[in-house]
């Protein structure tokens, strides 16, 4: 009973796995959804939700204001919560406008709740979202605005990274980024799928925002995409509309940014499993099914290490098993080689393809693997955990856009 037990479990992860490896591989799919150029026309409001941001957000408005795209057709709005340092001065200076967020505010989607009401009644077509830290691109609002009149509602950017050669930490994280970007929102967006929102760099038509964005979680982004699945809103992921994100770069930090994330998503899963399986089901809806398997990565994650304990214990215990896991198990570090190097190729993959230098992400290329263990602990403890209260993560980071580019 245990063995056909641990089969069926087998079997079911197995699968898993199988499904993300197929429609990653979707990314290399001719696709002909290349977005046609309009001339500017969507007028935007841009939203940094900032706390405690002095050193980072002058950076970010000074890209923002640096647009190629007609400054009369967007506003950038800085929403202030809970700051006590020169966050409010400093954005003021860099010529953003300045929403006070006088609610309490628990996390990011508190405080955009906040300011889509006091924004209502402006004349705005879309909103844009980003993160304090962040440096945008020249092209990024003519992309969107191409994205909008192209018929997309809903659109993600392509997240990059601003100090991907800083430690092996902000390497990895930026590799993870671009596994995502490609493997995931890029092949989507060539089956016309709906891609997934990373957080920050994302745009979205003022009425879906007023109808549908009503985030319970931690994590508004992965929420927000799951909102516009149930309602047919098709996401878009634009390649070429980069946002400059900040990496942590102590271990610290990293666990918790990614604490929440693993946190949100098993909230997301909670609340909105029964919803997307009723839409996959009743309606043939792929992109219901592929945001309820999003959703379900944590326990995954944490079933999968079961299972390769339990396939331990089978092996001390002599109890053999006829499956293909089983077979490399057996093989014990000749396997985990083959993984390992499996997972360098595809690493140096996403960094060539995102013309970055090899060179400058050695630690990151070669220790992604050790990245990517330390989230199990951190999915196995959030699977337990009540609360995850929201712990602030301090940018500093002050990199020009210049030499960004110059990097590409």
């Amino acid at each position: 009973m245990i063995q056909i037990i641990y089969y069926i479990l087998f079997f079911i992860t197995l699968f898993y796995g199988i499904y993300f490896v197929v429609t990653g591989l979707l990314a290399f799919k001719n696709s002909d959804l290349s977005l046609k150029v309009h001339k500017e026309k969507v007028k935007f409001a841009i939203l940094i939700a900032a706390r405690n941001e002095e050193k980072v957000i002058g950076d970010l408005i000074k890209s923002l204001k640096n647009q190629n795209y007609s400054t009369e057709l967007y506003d950038i709005y800085s929403l202030i919560n809970n700051c006590s340092d020169n966050t409010l001065e400093v954005a003021k200076k860099a010529g953003s406008k300045i929403i006070n967020v006088t609610t309490p505010v628990k996390s990011k989607g508190d405080a955009l709740k906040f300011a889509f009401r006091r924004l209502k009644k402006k004349n705005y077509d879309a909103y844009i979202i980003f993160d304090a830290d962040n440096i945008v691109h020249p092209d990024f609002l003519k992309k969107m605005n191409d994205a909008y009149l192209s018929g997309y509602k809903v659109a993600q950017g392509r997240k990059d990274s601003k100090n991907v050669s800083d430690n092996w930490l902000s390497g990895s994280a930026t590799l993870f980024h671009y596994i995502q970007n490609f493997f995931f929102n890029k092949s989507r967006m060539n089956i016309e799928a709906a891609s997934a929102i990373n957080g920050t760099g994302f745009m979205a038509a003022k009425e879906v925002i007023e109808e549908w964005f009503d985030p319970k979680t931690v994590t508004e982004d992965i929420e927000f995409s799951i909102m516009c699945v149930l309602k047919d809103i098709k996401i878009a992921y634009i390649d070429d509309a980069i946002t400059y994100d900040e990496q942590p770069t102590n271990f610290v930090d990293s666990w918790n940014q990614r604490s929440r994330w693993s946190k949100g998503i098993i909230e997301c899963n909670r609340l909105y499993r029964k919803k997307l399986l009723k839409k996959f089901i009743k309606n043939k809806d792929f992109s219901a099914l592929d945001k309820f398997l999003f959703t379900a990565a944590p326990y995954f994650s944490t079933l999968s290490v079961l299972l390769t304990l339990t396939l331990g214990i089978f092996y001390v215990i002599g109890i053999e098993l006829n499956d293909i896991f089983s077979y490399f198990f057996s093989l014990g570090y000749i396997c985990f080689m083959i993984g390992y190097l499996i997972g360098v190729i595809i690493n140096m993959f996403v960094l060539i393809y995102y013309k970055r230098d090899l060179y400058d992400v050695l630690h990151g290329i070669f220790l992604f693997s050790l990245f990517m263990i330390t989230w199990i602990p951190i999915n196995i403890i959030c699977l337990f955990k009540k609360e995850l209260k929201w712990v602030p993560i301090e940018h500093n980071k002050k990199v020009k856009l210049d030499a960004l580019l110059s990097e590409k």
